[in-house]
């Protein structure tokens, strides 16, 4: 009964603490939370919104005391041959598989919503909130509790969420993306495209894929690029040893993804990053690849070596 809601508060938890790894322990301890209070569940409202309010609680106290998660955009852009500064694993903002943050819905709206809110750009703004803030933010805008329903799940009385709620807009208002709308035909082409010029590792053919403001990013590197000039120059140089890669689909924060499987001199491709692509029009707008592939792979549900 509490297993079927797992995907559910998946999703909350990514949103609130910005990594697939922090949300399954969060998931976890909501999950024994609720086996070990389940006597206690006088069934006022749906099983759902008891174990969102638990799971929120877990989150919060998580969060105290952390820095936010972060994304290499936050720091200034750098150079092609500027200096590659590795961050911990904690200090970045993690992608999230769709699979494992988006329960089965039936109501296409609420499925979008959904799946807006996990997007990399959508849950970066988000950690800009101080955690109560994002906690409202999340439990009336995406979840849809009233406002006396969150209250009672923060703790805190009506007013004061209003209040939470008006600061955590605003910040959103100048931070969050603009939704995007399904792939459309061409989209779908284009992805066809990259992937067609990536495994030929045609450079020039993957620079005219991207927009003019492109950014390309590589955590846990804080360096990060903008332009197409820009990718252009990185992969025909300290990136060439990516070529000869294959790509396999997935699907991560709502968006295309692929698995890049790095050629070895036996013969055989193994893990090297988890390609996330923002797109905006027929092109991409954000190339992010995630070099923590030991983590990230297994939770994507990724090989660990492709045959040759």
């Amino acid at each position: 009964m509490l297993e079927a809601h797992r995907a559910a508060l998946t999703g909350h938890c990514y949103r609130m603490l910005g990594s697939i790894a922090d949300a399954d322990d969060a998931v976890q301890e909501t999950l024994v939370r609720a086996w070990r209070r389940l006597d206690r569940f006088e069934g006022r409202s749906a099983l759902g919104t008891w174990l969102y309010r638990i799971a929120t609680r877990v989150c919060l106290d998580a969060l105290a005391g952390q820095k936010r998660r972060a994304r290499p955009l936050d720091e200034p852009p750098g150079t092609v041959d500027g200096e590659l500064v590795e961050r911990p694993r904690r200090h970045w903002l993690e992608p999230v598989p769709d699979r494992r943050a988006l329960p089965d819905e039936v109501d296409p709206v609420r499925k979008a919503l959904l799946r807006e809110s996990i997007r990399l750009a959508f849950v970066a703004a988000l950690q800009r909130l101080p955690p109560k803030q994002r906690a409202a933010l999340l439990l009336v805008e995406v979840l849809g509790f009233s406002a006396a329903e969150a209250a009672e799940a923060l703790e805190t009385s009506v007013a004061a969420l209003n209040s939470a709620l008006q600061r955590a807009r605003a910040t959103m208002a100048d931070a969050a993306p603009a939704p995007a709308p399904p792939l459309t035909a061409e989209q779908v082409l284009l992805l066809d495209r990259y992937v067609e010029a990536f495994e030929r590792y045609d450079v020039d053919g993957l620079a005219a894929l991207v927009t003019e403001d492109v950014t390309f990013s590589m955590p846990p590197y804080a360096l990060w690029l903008t332009g197409p000039d820009a990718v252009r120059a990185w992969l025909a140089g300290r990136g060439l040893g990516c070529r000869g890669s294959r790509l396999v689909p997935t699907a991560a924060c709502g968006q295309p993804a692929f698995g890049q499987y790095r050629l070895g001199d036996d013969g055989r491709h193994r893990p090297w990053a988890l390609v996330v692509l923002t797109l905006r029009g027929e092109a991409i707008a954000d190339w992010v690849s995630f070099l923590d592939t030991e983590m990230l792979f297994p939770q994507f549900g990724l090989p660990a070596i492709l045959p040759a």
